[in-house]
């Protein structure tokens, strides 16, 4: 007899940053006073709200892939290690490259490799993975891999082509 598996929420993962972020507003209260330390306070939590926002979004983007490419536990997309085994899985890559994707330098070319193997998954050109070297696209394309789907006009009692014979 299996047991159903209960699938992780994404709001459990708000809810482990926010308590971070609630830890992190306690360190100063057992730092040493710094002169103009609380001036660093605002850029800080800007900077880490940014960064988590960062996070949720490509954690979403990349369980979003694996559910739509049929690979399993896409709720891998939530730890940070995890998530490199889970890249791998989607571009069938061997799991081995892991070692490769935490080497300096090297991972930047691993990187783009398996993105590039991400978007041929997801019936999308290759070269989709050479975007994540350019500031601002790197942003958009796990979403743009996640969240479209190729043909997005076209229904299955419509043709593809809007073209009428005559």
């Amino acid at each position: 007899m299996t047991v159903p598996r209960r699938r992780p929420k994404p709001i459990s993962a708000v809810l482990t940053i926010l308590a971070c972020l609630t830890l992190l507003g306690a360190v100063p209260l057992f730092a040493q006073e710094v002169p103009g330390g609380a001036a660093l306070a605002g850029p800080f939590y800007l900077m880490v709200a940014v960064f988590a926002v960062a996070y949720i979004y490509f954690a979403l983007a990349l369980q979003t892939i694996a559910r739509k490419t049929n690979t399993a536990n896409g709720w891998w997309a939530w730890i940070p290690i995890l998530q490199i085994v889970l890249s791998l899985n989607v571009a069938r890559k061997p799991v081995w490259w892991i070692i490769l994707c935490l080497v300096p330098i090297v991972n930047i070319v691993m990187w783009i490799v398996i993105w590039m193997g991400i978007a041929e998954a997801r019936n999308r050109p290759t070269w989709w993975g050479i975007l994540l070297l350019v500031p601002l696209v790197n942003l958009i394309v796990p979403g743009m891999l996640a969240w479209t789907d190729k043909n997005p006009g076209n229904s299955p009692d419509r043709p593809a082509n809007n073209l009428v014979a005559g």
